[in-house]
């Protein structure tokens, strides 16, 4: 049990350093991909259009990730960790730490550890900083933890990491259904597949005659260049009413409860969906903003520090003030609604890692931005045609949640050693089978 086990210091069993400093002045050598602090999610990596930077030869051995480190953010939202399972080499900025465990400590159990740790505010007497918190290298070798045995951690393991193994089996799956139904929508409404084949006198691949009546065969000038004739130039606020989040005064409890979802920036981090949030707003609190109120199907994307993201809430929400939410009319239909704006999001973000204007994305910028308008049919069909791939999205989405609170519930019990491994591990099949 936990009472048996040696109380360490961290520093004591595992290898670790901070990453390079970004210094485009004073860095030499070939530039090469790093990770930075956005990169690094709870247990996966965004590995999206990474930045580069210089590295020399005799940096390598310090800098470079082997399969196995563990990599923890220092900033931003400190201890926030994964493991890397990529191929050796891979850089990382100053705002990580690369973490090596020496034989006595389990890699993944210590990833679990900083999990568990995060979720119950074990961390937070080590953070410096009072505005924005850091975990410095000083402080991870001086984090306190027991030691189990190494077959205890082995053990520990072999019961979590099949349910994280599921989530990540999930993640990937709704990444290929949201490949295929940004497929479709890229071919219809930006790549206009199907009035150019109608041009050259062919039959639309994959498209049936009555989908195909619903384009035009041509295409005419407007402001943003050539667009298929009928169609039309608008603004955001055309797709629905554009509102804009708030948060409540914390001070004033009787605004949180548990019934009405409440959406951050941080729910909305590669969640084409999202199904329940880390906050919730009571129905109290929802009657007192009602203007705030957003439905199901909602459309939500963020506007201040990380704009661009673009997340569909699954049932009735609200958000804070960082995100401006469409509520799409239903002419456009929330699907449609929903991948036009992710097309927007990924402009906004494009030009805001220039240092733009969209940084900080206000209502009234928000709503005038310019957006194609098809005819009303094609949107509606676009909507039937890729609903049944958003409701497996959904299924799986709800599962991941379901397999991440049954984690979340045996996670400090399992850390502290007050659950039992066999009966741990008879839920976890329970909830795979």
């Amino acid at each position: 049990m936990n009472s048996e086990w040696p109380i360490v210091r961290l520093g004591d069993l595992v290898d670790s350093c901070l990453g390079k400093m970004l210094d485009a002045k004073k860095n030499k050598g070939v530039n090469q991909p790093y990770l930075g602090n956005s990169n690094v999610r709870w247990g996966n990596f965004h590995l999206t259009d990474l930045a580069e930077m210089r590295f020399e030869p005799k940096e390598e051995a310090r800098y470079s990730l082997e399969p196995g480190d563990l990599v923890v953010c220092e900033g931003g939202e400190p201890g926030r960790c994964a493991i890397w399972t990529g191929e050796k080499g891979m850089k990382i900025q100053k705002a990580l730490h690369r973490i090596r465990p020496k034989a006595a400590l389990n890699n993944y159990y210590l990833f679990y550890w900083f999990l568990n740790s995060a979720k119950t505010g074990l961390l937070e007497p080590y953070f410096t900083g009072t505005t924005i918190k850091h975990l410095t290298g000083k402080a991870v070798a001086a984090l306190e933890l027991p030691l189990p045995p190494l077959s205890v951690q082995v053990a520990t393991v072999e019961v979590l990491k099949p349910l994280d193994d599921r989530i990540t089996l999930l993640r990937e799956t709704n990444k290929t259904l949201e490949s295929i139904a940004q497929a479709i929508f890229k071919s219809w409404f930006m790549d206009f597949d199907p009035v150019r084949a109608k041009m050259e006198g062919r039959q639309p691949e994959g498209m049936d005659e009555e989908t195909a009546a619903l384009f035009p065969d041509s295409f005419e000038k407007s402001e943003v260049g050539l667009i298929p004739k009928g169609w039309v130039v608008g603004e955001v606020k055309d797709l629905g009413e554009v509102i804009c989040g708030k948060t409540p005064a914390t001070r004033n409890s009787e605004y949180y409860g548990n019934e009405i979802p409440f959406v951050t920036i941080p729910d909305m981090h590669n969640n084409l969906l999202i199904t329940t949030t880390n906050r919730s707003l009571s129905k109290k609190g929802a009657d007192s903003q009602s203007k705030k109120y957003l439905r199901k199907g909602s459309i939500c994307i963020s506007c201040i520090a990380t704009p661009g993201l673009v997340s569909q809430i699954t049932s009735e929400a609200q958000t804070n003030q960082q995100i401006n939410s469409v509520v799409p009319f239903a002419k456009w239909g929330d699907n449609f609604t929903l991948f036009t704006l992710r097309l927007i999001g990924e402009a906004v973000k494009s030009a805001g890692s220039g240092g733009s204007v969209f940084h900080n994305l206000s209502k009234s910028r928000f709503e005038t931005l310019t957006t194609l308008l098809p005819d009303t049919l094609c949107a509606q069909t676009f909507n039937l045609t890729v609903t049944p791939i958003i409701e497996k999205i959904t299924i799986n989405q709800y599962q991941i949640q379901s397999l991440s609170d049954i984690r979340d519930t045996l996670l400090p019990r399992l850390i502290s050693g007050q659950l039992r491994l066999p009966e741990a591990q008879e839920k976890v099949e329970s909830a795979l089978s």
